[in-house]
C-alpha cells in the first residue's frame, strides 16, 4: 500500500524545511529510519509506541514499521492552471498523491521575504486553493459536456445522474469552494464523483509553520486558519519548522526529548505530522507477532478480514477461512500469545469481521 501524502504552499513558507527534517532520521527515534526513491520522495516510518511494546515482549529477530511515502511539492505560484512556472508539472505531481500537507506560513521574520511580500495564510490558502479548484473546473465542465446530451437526449440514466454530480461540484468550483465540501446523498453519488480524481477533493491537512514562541499554543494567524477551514473536512497541525531542524541537529534521542521538554512539547512535530498524515489517508494499524518478526500493517479503516489479509498476500484473501485475533492491551495485559490462550482472551473471526486499529492477528489460509 504505497500511499503518497504531497506536501505543497508557496515559495518560502517552509515547507522543504518540513521535508528536509522528514528526511534527516535523527528527528525521529534510532527505529524510525528514511529512505528516498528519488530527490523528492521519502519512505517515512510511522512512529507507534505499540509496535516497540511488543517487540519488548516477543523479542523477534526484527521489527517492521508502517511507512508512508513524503513527496515535496515545488512551491505552486499564480497561475499554476494555465502552465504559468512549472505549473503543468506541479498539478500533475499533486495530482498522483493520496492526500495533500498544506504548509501555510504562520510566523514573522524580515530575514525571509515572502513572495507576495506580506504574511497573510488566509491569502495564501486561497492562491493554492484556486489553481487547484481552476484546474477542476477544466476536469468538471469537460465532462459536463460529454454526459449532457446523453442525459437529456438518449434518456441514459447513469449519464443524468454522472451531470447531476458533475454539476453540483461545478457549482461549488465556481464559488471558490473546494470539492471536498461538496456531501453526497448516495454510495453512487460517491463512487461518480472520486472517479473524477480531483485536487481539490483530496483529503488535506494544514500545516501552520510558526515561530518558535508560538510551537506549543499556536498564535492569531493559527487562529484566522482555523476559522477559514472551519467549514471544510480538513485538520489542522501546529509545527515550528526552525525547531524542528535545531532537534535534527541532535546526536541523541535522550538529547531531543529534554530539548522539546525545555519548550513545552511532549514529542516531535515531525513524529505529530507523520501520524497526522498516516490518518490522513484513512489508515489503521494491525500487527502479525512472532518471534522472526513483529511487524505493523496498514489497512483502511472499516476494511474486513479478509482484505487486511490480503495487504500481506493476496492469496491470504483469497482462501481466506478465518482470522485468529487478540487486542492489543490483552497482548500487553497478560505478556504472550501462549498465555492470553489460556486466559480465553483470544477469539476467531470469520469474513465479516471489522478489523480494529491495534488487532494482532494469526490468518489461517488454504489456495
Amino acid at each position: 500500500m504505497a500511499l503518497q501524502c504531497g506536501i505543497v504552499g508557496l515559495p518560502n513558507v517552509g515547507k522543504s524545511t518540513l521535508f528536509n527534517c522528514l528526511s534527516n532520521a535523527k528527528a525521529q527515534s534510532a527505529n524510525f529510519p528514511f529512505c528516498t526513491i528519488e530527490p523528492n520522495v521519502g519512505v517515512i516510518t510511522v512512529p507507534d509506541p505499540r509496535l516497540n511494546e511488543l517487540a519488548r515482549l516477543v523479542n523477534p529477530q526484527r521489527i517492521v514499521p508502517n511507512t508512508v511515502e513524503i513527496v515535496d511539492i515545488a512551491g505552486l505560484v499564480k497561475g499554476a492552471s494555465k502552465g504559468e512556472g512549472l505549473g503543468n508539472k506541479f498539478l500533475a505531481n499533486i495530482r498522483e498523491t493520496d492526500a495533500i500537507l498544506h504548509v501555510l506560513r504562520c510566523f514573522d521574520d524580515d530575514n525571509i521575504t515572502h513572495v507576495d511580500g506580506s504574511v497573510d495564510p488566509i491569502r495564501d490558502k486561497e492562491i493554492i486553493d484556486t489553481e487547484l479548484q481552476l484546474k477542476d473546473l477544466e476536469t468538471v465542465e469537460s465532462r459536463i459536456l460529454k454526459v449532457k446530451k446523453q442525459a437529456q437526449t438518449g434518456g441514459d440514466k447513469l449519464a443524468a445522474l454522472q451531470c447531476s454530480v458533475y454539476e453540483r461540484i461545478q457549482a461549488a468550483l465556481l464559488k471558490g469552494e473546494n470539492a471536498r465540501t461538496v456531501t453526497f446523498d448516495s454510495k453512487d453519488e460517491e463512487k461518480i464523483a472520486s472517479e473524477l480524481y480531483l485536487l481539490t477533493a483530496k483529503p488535506v491537512l494544514y500545516v501552520c509553520n510558526v515561530d518558535e514562541g508560538s510551537a506549543v499554543t499556536g498564535n492569531s494567524y493559527v487562529e484566522q486558519v482555523k476559522e477559514a477551514v472551519a467549514a471544510e473536512n480538513a485538520h489542522i497541525l501546529v509545527v515550528a519548522a526552525k525547531i524542528e531542524s535545531e532537534i535534527a541537529e541532535l546526536e541523541t534521542y535522550e538529547e531531543r526529548q529534554m530539548f522539546l521538554n525545555e519548550i513545552g512539547l511532549e514529542e516531535s512535530g515531525v513524529s505529530r505530522l507523520i501520524r497526522a498524515a498516516y490518518a490522513l489517508l484513512n489508515l489503521e494499524t494491525y500487527f502479525t507477532a512472532g518471534v522472526q518478526e513483529v511487524r505493523a500493517w496498514p489497512y483502511v479503516k472499516g476494511w474486513k478480514a479478509p482484505q487486511c489479509a490480503g495487504v500481506i498476500h493476496t492469496d491470504f484473501e483469497k482462501g481466506f477461512i478465518r482470522a485468529e485475533v487478540i487486542k492489543y492491551d490483552d497482548y500487553i495485559k497478560f505478556g504472550s500469545e501462549s498465555a492470553v490462550k489460556e486466559a480465553g482472551k483470544m477469539s476467531v473471526e470469520g469474513k465479516e469481521y471489522v478489523v480494529q486499529d491495534g488487532d494482532i492477528m494469526h490468518f489461517r489460509f488454504n489456495v
